[in-house]
Order: C-alpha cells, then sequence, then structure tokens
C-alpha cells in the first residue's frame, strides 16, 4: 500500500463515518470520491459496502429503545427491502449502473433544492403501510445495484414528520440490514480480494473513530433541525455524484 492509497482511504473513511454517525447513511455517498481516487471502482463499492455494515451498528445501538418499540415499522421497510436486494444486483447485468447514479443525483438535487427553500416541511401520514413497503422494497434495489440504500427512504422519511431518534430508528437499521445483504452477495462473487481486506482493515478504525464525532453532533441537534440536516444532505449528495459521473 502507498502513502497516497492510505491517504485517500483515510479521508475516505473519515468522510464516510461522520456522516453516517451524524444522519445515519450516506457511506458510499461520501466516501466514493475518495476511493475511486486509488481503486478500480468494484473495489470502491466492496469497501463502502462493507464499512456502512459494520459502522452502522453504532449509530443503531443509539436508537436501540426507538428500535423495540416500534419493529413493526422497520419491517415495513426492511423485510421488502431485503427482497429488493438479489434483484438490484440482478439488474446489474442489464442496467447502466452511471446512467442509474446519474438519475438518483438529478432525483436528491431536486428534491433537497425543493425542500431546502422551503419553510414549512409537510408530514405525510399514509393511512396505510404500502408507501412505506414500497420505499423500502425500492430501496433494496438501489442497495444491491449500486449500494444507494439510504437515499430513497431518506426522502420519504425525512417528510414523516417523526422524531429524530424515531427517524434514526428506520433508517439506520434498514441500511445495516440492507447493505449486509448486499455485503454477503459482494463476498460470494469475489469482490473481497485480499488487497481490500487490508484497506478495510486501515478504513474501519478511522470510520469507527468519526461515526463517534458524528454521533455526539447528532446527540446535540433538535428533532427539526436534524430534519432540515437529513434534506441538506441530500441535495450535497445528489451534487456530489453529478459532479463524480461528469468527470
Amino acid at each position: 500500500m502507498t502513502g497516497t492509497e492510505a491517504l485517500f482511504i483515510c479521508l475516505g473513511a473519515a468522510a464516510a463515518g461522520f456522516v453516517n454517525g451524524l444522519a445515519a447513511f450516506g457511506t458510499a455517498l461520501f466516501a466514493m470520491g475518495f476511493f475511486l481516487t486509488v481503486m478500480p471502482p468494484v473495489q470502491a463499492v466492496a469497501l463502502s459496502v462493507g464499512l456502512a455494515a459494520v459502522n452502522g451498528l453504532q449509530g443503531a445501538w443509539v436508537v436501540r429503545r426507538e428500535i423495540a418499540q416500534n419493529p413493526s415499522r422497520l419491517a415495513r421497510f426492511a423485510v421488502p427491502g431485503l427482497l429488493g436486494v438479489p434483484l438490484g444486483v440482478s439488474l446489474l447485468q442489464v442496467l447502466d449502473a452511471d446512467v442509474l447514479k446519474l438519475t438518483i443525483a438529478l432525483f436528491l438535487i431536486c428534491y433537497g433544492g425543493y425542500f431546502t427553500l422551503r419553510r414549512q416541511l409537510p408530514a405525510f401520514t399514509p393511512g396505510t403501510g404500502l408507501p412505506d413497503m414500497a420505499v423500502g422494497f425500492s430501496g433494496g434495489i438501489l442497495g444491491g445495484a449500486a449500494a444507494l440504500s439510504g437515499a430513497l427512504p431518506t426522502m420519504w422519511c425525512s417528510l414523516r414528520g417523526w422524531p429524530k431518534n424515531e427517524l434514526r430508528a428506520v433508517l439506520q437499521p434498514f441500511n445495516v440490514i440492507i447493505l449486509s445483504a448486499t455485503l454477503v452477495l459482494l463476498v460470494f462473487s469475489g469482490a473481497f480480494t485480499a488487497q481490500t481486506l487490508v484497506f478495510f482493515a486501515l478504513a474501519l478504525p478511522v470510520a469507527l473513530l468519526f461515526a463517534r464525532l458524528g454521533l455526539m453532533v447528532f446527540r446535540r441537534l433538535p428533532d427539526v433541525v436534524f430534519t432540515r440536516l437529513l434534506i441538506g444532505l441530500c441535495l450535497v449528495s445528489g451534487t456530489a455524484m453529478l459532479i463524480r459521473e461528469a468527470l
């Protein structure tokens, strides 16, 4: 491993860890720009997914009481999401990953830009769990296809009017579950080479440390500010994806 590789891996792990600790999503979105500088796409995706799956356990532990209080709500997202993961992986054979990421980037920009400018956010309270299940299933597909499991659930859940701990109690375990399933599929596909494991061993401690810093900030944020932060991060994430795909 060269010094340049180590530097970019640590920078990516730090950015991903802090954002994941703060907002419960965004590991791949914020790490990939650094990782792709020093490694091929498959290796970068494998490293990002591995970090997200392990690193997210810290955030899930913080809201463990909220998860236990309403497990059915999480199940509405996670069970359909798990069904979507194999479909997403299989779609990699027929879909253009760059086009998919570009579409998601534009969606994030439009969503984040629109709601960032609104003074008052709407609060959707659908009468059935079908919209939640549809979002979870779509998130599973995107997780399997492009490691973007958190994009649609974050957009949807941030407009549900839930307190920040309840919001995180859906987003964090959902991403851990979906990306863990994706991780298993990547392991069996041979994506984790010996070099990838070395990179992972370097990146994980850095990601865990910066996730703790992100969690410290999360605990101090009011509910409304946290919701606004998620929406703002959607705008930033979409813009970063668009720039990366354009280069």
